[in-house]
Formats: C-alpha cells, structure tokens, sequence
C-alpha cells in the first residue's frame, strides 16, 4: 500500500501538466525567428505571380476544352 501511496505522489497532477505545457509553449515561442518585411513582402510577390500564372493556365485550359467539347457535340 506504501508503494502505491508513493507512486501516486511521483506523477503529475493534472494542473502541473498543464504549468508545465505552457513553460514548453514559452519555450518554443522564444525559438520563433520572425520573418523580415522584405521577406514577407517578397514572399508575397511570389505567392501573386503564381496564383496569376496557375489562373492563366486554368482559364486557357477550360477555354481549349469546352471548344472541344463544343466541336464533339456538334459533330454529334
């Protein structure tokens, strides 16, 4: 009985769990590097010019296939 009142006391309680998540939270948070604002401005750019050329290519893509599917229901 001596060892289970013992081994009770070892583990954490639950809300020394929970200190303990936030002290590893506070942790992790300081090893964050943030980004500069050239960075997030560059990255930004990027992002744009991609989705425009994505968009470019979805729109040519459609364009070429509803003709096709124009030119097969006409031939139909």
């Amino acid at each position: 009985m001596a060892e289970a009142s013992s081994e009770k006391k070892s583990k954490p309680g639950f809300f020394q769990k929970i200190a303990k998540s936030f002290r590893d939270t506070k942790g992790e948070v300081k090893k964050i590097v943030w980004p500069t604002k050239s960075s997030i401005i560059n990255n930004t750019i990027v992002v744009i010019v991609c989705c425009v050329i994505i968009g470019i290519f979805i729109w040519g893509l459609d364009a070429l296939l509803s003709w096709l599917v124009q030119v097969l229901l006409r031939n139909a």
